[in-house]
């Protein structure tokens, strides 16, 4: 395949030396194009010129990387943007390292893609960068990883199945994980627990305000979400059995939103659309159980002596880019499932549901998705001549799910039978 461009290179990924980097680099090696002009970028040519060398095993033949040294300064990091038609960023926690790198690409018209699950700071990216980047030409779409790709993805294919099949919008999604079974890395870790330290909490509530990252005011729910749920954190749906709270709710209820504002509001998914999103449990008591194990823990985050105490703690787990072993992740198992009411005024009201899964490490998983995510953008003209500012990852559409499904994720979807 011939990726001709002007540009030295047609990718370049930024923080190989990390966990989920060296992933990301593997999956690279092993299963993009054998042409692909690329390289790894980081401050340590030792450490990189060791990732290079370690690669030449998956596949000697194939076009190797070149080695990029480059500090996080904005002159580093504009002249690095310049070569490559796009970034891959692994480089977190992304508040306190990537900013410069997000600005670099948006002035140069490089597409950049990233792993982040950092509301605040994807609501800061958009305020600065989204109309830069719309002028330049520049892609730019964090938050690509396991948050939130399977959410934005699955709320995506939900919406456009009732819409082809039913002729119908789509009222209300709920989504549950279902399934999940991996340890953080030490760079989730870091970010967890010190993003507090950079933004206050009237900058935290702000961005994870409802909508907030959406660039059209979003709908008021004609459904309320069920006090009980809101007190307890339990909720119990006929498909999905009994829910709970969710730590990664948040970020991608925001992204999911923002999906629906870029892809035209009310004309898109339809002037109706909620998402929800929680986590399967056994049962009512454990499900109140983790619910209120979040929130003492938010609350906990919130007081600086004791969250200084947590970041100890999370630093002697795992330090950042440090993860769990390779036989550790292939146990690992993720999966998301969701159910979408079509919006009718109807007591039984049309219904589809949804299923991504993964059977291996979801940080390998996480590295999937930036690479292919780059495949779709190398590949697709039509899609990088129409698209420009901060997007979302179901802004790449049909052909980005092709790609994760060769690669190894299932995504299934069906219109369930109508009620009687």
């Amino acid at each position: 395949m011939a990726l001709a461009n002007s540009r030295t290179y047609d990718l370049i990924l930024l923080g190989a030396t990390g966990y989920t980097g060296k992933l990301c680099a593997e999956h690279i090696a092993t299963s993009l194009p054998t042409d692909l002009k690329w390289a790894v970028s980081g401050r340590s040519h030792e450490r990189l010129a060791s990732i290079v060398e370690n690669l030449k095993c998956y596949n000697a033949q194939r076009v190797q990387p070149n080695v990029e040294v480059v500090t996080l300064s904005l002159d580093d990091l504009r002249s690095l943007a310049k070569k490559t038609r796009i970034i891959l960023n692994t480089v977190g926690p992304y508040y306190k390292y990537s900013s410069p790198v997000v600005q670099a690409c948006a002035e140069n018209g490089t597409h950049y893609l990233d792993v982040t699950g950092e509301t605040p700071w994807v609501y800061e990216m958009i305020q600065k960068h989204h109309d830069t980047a719309k002028e330049s030409g520049a892609i730019i779409i964090p938050e690509i990883g396991l948050e939130s790709a399977p959410s934005d993805l699955l709320a995506w294919t939900l919406a456009t199945l009732i819409r082809k099949e039913l002729s119908l919008n789509t009222g209300e999604v709920i989504a549950s994980v279902h399934q999940v079974n991996s340890q953080p890395s030490g760079g989730t870790l870091a970010t967890a627990t010190g993003i507090l330290d950079h933004y206050s909490l009237t900058e935290f509530m702000k961005s994870s305000a409802p909508w907030a990252l959406s660039p059209v005011t979003g709908p008021k729910s004609s459904k309320t979400v069920p006090l009980a749920t809101k007190l307890l954190g339990v909720r119990k749906t006929q498909h999905l059995g009994t829910l709970t709270t969710s730590i990664a709710a948040g970020p991608n209820v925001a992204i999911v939103q923002r999906s629906w504002g870029l892809l035209g509001g009310p004309k898109s998914y339809g002037p109706h659309f909620q998402y929800h999103e929680y986590m399967r449990v056994k049962n009512s008591l454990a499900g109140f159980i983790i619910h209120a194990a979040v929130c003492l823990t938010s609350l906990v985050m919130a007081v600086p002596p004791l969250r200084w105490l947590m970041q100890w703690a999370a630093h002697n787990i795992y330090a950042p880019g440090q993860g769990a072993s390779k036989e550790a992740n292939a146990k690992d198992v993720f999966e998301l499932r969701a159910i979408a009411e079509a919006d009718q005024d109807v007591p039984n009201p049309r219904m589809a549901m949804a299923k991504f899964r993964y059977d291996g490490g979801i940080y390998y998983l996480t590295g999937v998705f930036l690479a292919e995510a780059a495949m779709v953008l190398l590949t697709n003209d039509d899609m990088t001549t129409n698209l420009a500012g901060l997007m979302t990852p179901a802004m790449l559409g049909q052909p980005f799910i092709d790609r994760l499904r060769n690669a190894g994720v299932s995504l299934e979807s069906r219109i369930m039978p109508q009620k009687q």
